[in-house]
């Protein structure tokens, strides 16, 4: 993994990698935000057509990035399951099957909005369920983007993304803002504060917003198995 970036936050050093999610070294622990499981059925229940297969997809991702880091435990930024209205038998059969498939691995929640409102996850899925902030190695581990006074904070639930525009081959550059246009590209991304750092959405059939950039802020974009840092 060391062609990927490995930033400090604090006395905490996190491996960002494009599986959209980040790997705490020293904790070696998995941090993984906006699962939405259950997402697409719930969508289709209501008449809206979306394809099939995402929550396999989503835990074929996890699973490589399981593999990757030989992480010990995953820790959930809140958001694991969508809605009520997800819990169908396909999809808590894929789940299941994961979960015996990683039996040896540690799995923390750390509720989000929608899992306040989903419940917890069956109790045959082994997650340890927790409220926000979680602490572990040095930082507090949430799902709503506020900042916990003596650590540095990750958190999820924004599913933040950057805009990128190409100006010559070879060449990109932050756009200002994330409508159409020729050579404009929107990609989900780590974005990072001095106080607060957000991890991308997990899931495959999850939304993206392009946050405001502050001075001093570093974004890395995800673009296939590459995550770059994008100048400021």
């Amino acid at each position: 993994m060391s062609e990927l970036p490995l930033i400090q936050l604090g006395t905490a050093r996190l491996q960002l990698l494009p599986q959209r999610a980040a790997y705490l070294v020293d904790s070696q622990c998995l941090l993984v935000a906006d699962m939405h499981l259950g997402k697409a059925h719930n969508f289709r229940r209501l008449g809206v057509p979306v394809p099939g297969g995402t929550t396999a997809a989503t835990l074929a991702r996890l699973s490589q990035a399981v593999q990757q880091t030989q992480a010990r435990q995953v820790v959930f930024l809140g958001d694991l399951l969508h809605a009520k209205g997800g819990a169908n038998p396909q999809t808590w059969q894929t789940v299941q099957d994961w979960r015996r498939a990683h039996a040896e691995l540690e799995l923390v929640l750390v509720r989000g909005n929608h899992d306040q409102q989903a419940g917890d996850p069956p109790a045959d899925w082994q997650i340890r369920c927790v409220t926000e902030p979680l602490l572990l190695g040095g930082l507090a581990l949430r799902h709503h983007p506020q900042t916990v006074p003596g650590h540095y904070t990750l958190a999820g639930h924004l599913h933040p993304a950057v805009v990128l525009q190409g100006r010559r081959p070879g060449r990109i550059a932050v756009g200002r803002r994330s409508g159409p246009g020729p050579g404009r590209l929107r990609l989900p991304c780590f974005h990072f504060g001095t106080q607060l750092g957000v991890l991308p959405a997990f899931g495959e059939f999850t939304g993206m917003f392009v946050p405001p950039r502050l001075r001093g802020d570093r974004v890395f974009a995800i673009a296939d198995d590459s995550v770059l840092e994008v100048p400021g």
